[in-house]
């Protein structure tokens, strides 16, 4: 799977930034979503304009971690692992048989947008398994993104050259896109427009960069953990009907 978002929509932390980093405009030059094309034959690529775009593929998918795809209500969801509570969670959400994991995830997200009495860690916690995803609800131009706390899926993102985030679950096609500029997505964490990058194993904890060096010696990109001797604010989470919502607010 491949997602590039503009900085307007996914601002990348700075940390992710080399002084190696490529030349490419992952968005722009359109050079990236086409390699990506010729690597994984039967590719689909949803557009977004000026915001980004997302493209979704079977192609070399490991069948104990399968990918899926799903739109619910202009909300795009990638989705790659298993989900191990999913009879537990579609209950929880009122869903049909038919709905798949990348369903249950749009459901949550749509919950926590909407009218969620929860915040977004605990609605993160509350999936068990191993997954990586990625949101993007077209109508707000607001991303969800998320690991599980091990890391059990190839995840990655970078910054290409002109800023805009770039995922994927192959790291090839982040190297193309963004030179040095990429690492591993934190596992045990997850990603909002408007929130940036959290934990949600450490809801109350900072998240902090530490460079990251190849085996050249020259950094690349940067990974993020848990600093435990740091707090954040505690913020509550609008609902859709009061001054604004958790998209834009979270």
């Amino acid at each position: 799977m491949l997602a590039v978002f503009d900085k307007l929509v996914a601002k990348s932390p700075e940390a992710l930034q080399s002084p190696h980093s490529g030349t490419l405009s992952a968005l722009k030059d359109g050079v990236l979503v086409h390699h990506f094309s010729s690597v994984h034959p039967g590719s689909v690529t949803v557009n977004f304009g000026s915001a980004g775009l997302v493209s979704y593929s079977l192609d070399k998918q490991n069948p104990l971690l399968p990918r899926l795809f799903a739109v619910v209500d202009n909300i795009f969801c990638m989705f790659q692992g298993h989900i191990e509570n999913f009879v537990l969670l579609k209950q929880q959400y009122g869903l049909n048989k038919t709905a798949n994991e990348a369903v249950i995830v749009i459901e949550a997200y749509r919950t926590l947008r909407d009218r969620g009495p929860y915040p977004a860690d605990q609605v993160v916690r509350g999936i068990q398994g191993k997954f990586a995803f990625i949101v993007y609800d077209s109508t707000s131009k607001a991303t969800f993104i998320a690991a599980d706390p091990d890391g059990s899926v190839p995840f990655f993102w970078g910054t290409d050259s002109e800023g805009n985030l770039v995922l994927s679950d192959d790291d090839e096609i982040l190297k193309k896109g963004c030179g040095k500029s990429f690492a591993p997505f934190p596992k045990g964490c997850f990603f909002t427009t408007s929130g940036g990058l959290r934990s949600f194993e450490h809801p109350l904890n900072e998240v902090k960069p530490v460079p990251r060096v190849d085996s050249s010696g020259e950094v690349c990109g940067a990974n993020f953990s848990v600093d435990t001797e740091s707090k954040r604010e505690s913020v509550g989470m609008p609902r859709v009907g009061s001054s604004a919502n958790w998209s834009s607010n979270f």
